[in-house]
């Protein structure tokens, strides 16, 4: 229960007990796919909302139920499948997207994959950024003290927060600080523990704050707000599809951009096209400490121009990357 969805007066959430992986959990899942029926079934609503790939075949089923219309939204792309559980998974992604009203991904270059992949209807795809709410948006920045915080927020892994942020951080004046709000994925959840090891050795574990997940991302803002730069790095050699394709996906550079922080993004043609050249960030190798640090420095030695950077990011948060933008087409849809 890390993270949950704030309490809302129109907004119920119900939750089926966790199972272990094994044989178990693939009847759970049949289960799972059962209760939702039952809830279709009795509750009768208009439309279906199903994210990601393991929701697909759930979705499938329940769009056969007459009158009843699916969306799909699809944050991560599935890898290539190996194993006839993922197999079946994309059997049932490629025949869902045939009988949706609307199929959604976060940028173009997925949206591509994914027809390349389903054989969908291009008039059936669409693409929306992560944007947050105009609500999040927080007011303009105005000059604080000599400190200057760098957030990062998010999964804690060596692809998104690599050990070079800190060996960049220790080339650094002591007044530049970095602050770490997230949580350890599968995989590496010993990597907080790697973290403050590896600031102990470069003995800047002084100027390194770090935060635990919040379950409500209002608790997130004040944080976000009272930082400078925000840190949105992608690993540059990667295989990983889903990290070769953040720009848009990744929700973290919008938030940052809400608070009217500046961004440091990695030197990566769809980031840098996104991000640098509308002058919402700069640019480096996240694998160089050499480079992120030159990048900071520029941005820290003008003060005035980092608080403008960030500040034209939140006014284009404001005007177009915003939830209700986003998804203002979305919404004509379901309203018809």
């Amino acid at each position: 229960n890390e993270f949950e969805f704030p309490p809302h007066d129109r907004i119920q959430v119900r939750k089926i007990s966790f199972c272990p992986p094994g044989w178990r959990q693939k009847l759970h899942y049949f289960r799972f796919l059962l209760w939702n029926i039952l809830w279709v079934i009795c509750w009768r609503p208009q439309w279906i909302y199903a994210s990601d790939l393991r929701s697909c075949p759930i979705a499938l089923v329940l769009s056969f139920i007459p009158r009843l219309k699916i969306i799909y939204h699809e944050h991560d792309s599935p890898s290539k499948p190996s194993k006839k559980i993922e197999k079946f998974f994309d059997w049932t992604r490629t025949h869902l997207s045939m009988r949706t009203c609307k199929n959604l991904l976060p940028n173009e270059t997925r949206v591509n994959r994914f027809l390349e992949k389903t054989k969908s209807n291009r008039k059936n795809v669409m693409t929306i950024f992560n944007c947050p709410s105009l609500k999040t948006v927080s007011l303009p920045k105005v000059s604080k003290s000599e400190v200057v915080w760098i957030l990062y927020q998010g999964s804690l892994n060596p692809a998104r927060l690599p050990f070079s942020i800190l060996e960049a951080l220790a080339l650094l004046p002591p007044t530049i600080k970095l602050r770490i709000i997230g949580y350890e994925t599968v995989g590496h959840l010993s990597y907080v523990k790697q973290l403050k090891l590896k600031a102990e050795k470069l003995k800047i574990q002084e100027r390194i704050s770090i935060v635990d997940a919040m379950p409500y991302y209002d608790s997130l803002r004040s944080y976000i707000s009272a930082s400078d730069i925000g840190l949105a790095l992608m690993p540059k050699q990667t295989t990983d599809f889903n990290e070769q394709t953040m720009a848009g996906a990744s929700n973290k550079a919008f938030d940052y951009l809400a608070g009217g922080l500046a961004l440091l993004v990695s030197d990566l043609p769809e980031w840098k096209k996104m991000f640098v050249e509308p002058g919402f960030a700069y640019a480096c190798d996240p694998a160089s400490p050499n480079s992120i640090a030159e990048n900071l420095k520029k941005m820290i030695a003008a003060p005035e121009d980092m608080r403008k950077m960030g500040e034209r990011g939140r006014q284009k948060i404001i005007k177009e990357w915003n939830y209700e933008k986003q998804f203002a087409p979305v919404l004509s849809i379901s309203n018809r």
